[in-house]
């Protein structure tokens, strides 16, 4: 979806990385955890921080940062993970990205917000639905099925499987 396409008020989940401030639409957001332990998975890309064990269901949870070639993220107090829900080949896929932390839920209308830049953004921006404008402040605005595209998916759901055969092996 691309900016032109919002056309009406929505909320959007923000959250830190590094000193930039992230947001997405709430619709794609499950839930919101502490940090917990997370089960590394041998012979994965450097993004995947590994597995959660979600009620019962193996959550993948991918290191955003690592995603946006920053540094990796350190866990402090306020490190969570935000469990989003997104589209793959049609089909909906739960999946945990790490963030330094969580700021709020706010309402964006349609005029703050601005299509992405084309450069002076640390991310590719095609990640970057649009910039969201609140006081002084930009927001990047996620496309959260674009961050989690087809071919890095395709990598992460391969291993929640491989672990779920592990588990069902043993």
């Amino acid at each position: 979806m691309s900016v032109k396409e919002i056309t009406e008020t929505r909320q959007y989940l923000t959250f830190k990385l590094g000193n930039e401030i992230f947001a997405t639409d709430v619709a794609k957001v499950r839930e919101v955890l502490d940090l917990t332990t997370i089960t590394a998975i041998p012979r994965t890309p450097d993004f995947m921080s590994g597995v959660i064990n979600l009620r019962g269901s193996v959550v993948p949870v991918v290191d955003l940062r690592l995603c946006f070639e920053m540094s990796k993220t350190e866990s402090t107090r306020n490190t969570c993970i935000v469990v989003v829900e997104v589209l793959l080949d049609n089909e909906s896929t739960v999946i945990g990205a790490l963030a330094d932390s969580v700021e709020e839920v706010i309402d964006l209308e349609p005029d703050q917000i601005e299509p992405a830049p084309k450069i002076g953004t640390q991310i590719r921006t095609d990640f970057i639905k649009g910039m969201g404008k609140r006081d002084t402040q930009f927001i990047m605005i996620l496309d959260i099925d674009r961050v989690f595209s087809a071919e890095e998916l395709a990598v992460v759901r391969g291993q929640e499987q491989s672990k779920l055969l592990v588990e069902t092996a043993a």
